[in-house]
């Protein structure tokens, strides 16, 4: 308990940051559906989302190493008031799209101060407990940040001002705490190509993952529209998704410390698949049997990024694994900011089933890359232990570093 308390400062900013900012991308989507923007439109929104999240990850340990981390943090969470604010006073699809690179930039700023600021106050003794708590507050406040969704209204100032409200209340922890501030580390350098080198399949799996996430969550709303669902049943829709999700993690960890983790990704892939086709084929079927699709998808997508990231780190020595993850959330920034347009663009063009119909597509890619990696090469004889990564910044990777031994 006396763990916990140190560390409330942090999970309550966490925890108000998903709401504030998690709520923003199903809201932006059905507020886009009702003001009569086109799918491609809130698929561009999304895929502007990811751009500031990744200029974000690169610009906050600069920030940091210049005016601190509280500043820092209240900076990044000024930008993301601003474009949740900015929303009702400028009704236009491209200006929601600049507003929605203010809001990426927010998410990516504060989460790689948090992460540092947790990296640098766990302890080998307690990092595990740490770790294990920071996982259940940001999924928690992840589950609860879609649910929110069914109460409030679209395209209405007063949902977007509650979204802001939550946001800039998550910087009173963080300035009312009397921890001292953690030390600046050294930004990781960004090679992509060490990420290849050390697994390709890897690479290929954490930019699915990416496609996959980035593709649900900000254009599945335009899908739940489509297909009939209400507002609180879409919301609904999206929470079972990451609930599916997370207890996912717990099953598929054990199979992927003792088994070869190119099977089990192959194999969770082949479930995502089937996923898809379970979604789209119980639209019509009644919000139950909707609800369950959505679960099993969660179930079998969210955990690809960290069985591939876990394949990688496999492969890495300890100097290179936060490099190594910084290059992975490369590739995962790079297929997410692709993915909304993209899929918003299919859904015009072919209809709500096409989100899913592109979704299984490449997982099917992911699979076939998979059997002709395991033909490349053996898997190695002693493994890193997997370790539920969050998609949150590249300051995990020095974060969970110390986690990733050897078995």
């Amino acid at each position: 308990m006396t763990l916990l308390i140190s560390f409330a400062a942090l999970f309550v900013s966490v925890f108000l940051l998903q709401l504030g900012l998690g709520g923003v991308v199903p809201l932006d989507a059905l507020s886009g559906t009702e003001l009569g923007f086109t799918a491609e439109q809130i698929g561009t929104m999304g895929s502007m989302h990811f751009v500031g999240f990744f200029i974000g990850c690169w610009w906050a340990p600069r920030m940091m190493g210049e005016v601190g981390h509280a500043r820092a943090f209240a900076v990044f969470t000024a930008l993301g008031a601003i474009g949740l604010l900015s929303h009702m006073l400028w009704i236009d699809a491209t200006a929601w799209a600049v507003m929605r690179l203010a809001t990426g930039l927010c998410v990516a700023g504060c989460y790689t101060i948090i992460e540092a600021w947790l990296n640098t106050r766990a302890t080998n003794e307690n990092r595990g407990r740490v770790t294990a708590a920071y996982r259940i507050v940001d999924l928690g406040g992840s589950l609860a940040a879609q649910l929110l969704i069914g109460v409030l209204e679209p395209a209405h100032y007063v949902s977007y001002n509650i979204l802001a409200i939550l946001c800039c209340a998550a910087i009173l922890p963080l300035g009312l705490t009397r921890a001292p501030q953690p030390g600046m580390p050294e930004a990781p350098r960004l090679r992509p190509g060490l990420a290849w080198r050390c697994s390709p399949l890897g690479v290929v799996g954490v930019a699915v993952s990416g496609v996959t996430s980035a593709a649900f969550r900000m254009v599945g709303p335009v899908y739940g529209a489509e297909v009939g669902l209400a507002t609180d049943e879409i919301a609904g829709f999206l929470a079972i998704y990451v609930f599916g999700g997370a207890i996912a993690q717990f099953p598929l960890g054990w199979l992927a410390d003792r088994y070869d983790r190119r099977w089990v990704l192959t194999l969770i892939s082949a479930g995502a698949i089937a996923a898809s086709g379970l979604t789209v084929a119980t639209a019509g079927a009644g919000f139950a049997a909707v609800m369950g699709a959505a679960a099993l998808f969660g179930f079998a997508t969210m955990p690809v990024f960290s069985l591939a990231a876990a394949h990688a780190h496999d492969f890495a020595s300890d100097e290179e694994r936060v490099e190594l993850s910084a290059a992975l959330m490369f590739f995962y920034a790079v297929g997410a900011i692709a993915s909304p347009l993209l899929t918003s663009q299919l859904i015009a063009l072919y209809g709500p089933p096409a989100l899913f119909g592109f979704i299984a597509a490449v997982h099917l890619g992911l699979i076939g890359f998979g059997i002709v990696r395991m033909r490349a090469r053996k898997t190695v004889g002693e493994r890193t232990a997997y370790v539920y990564a969050p998609r949150t910044s590249f300051t995990f990777g020095r974060l969970y570093r110390r986690m990733r031994r050897r078995r």
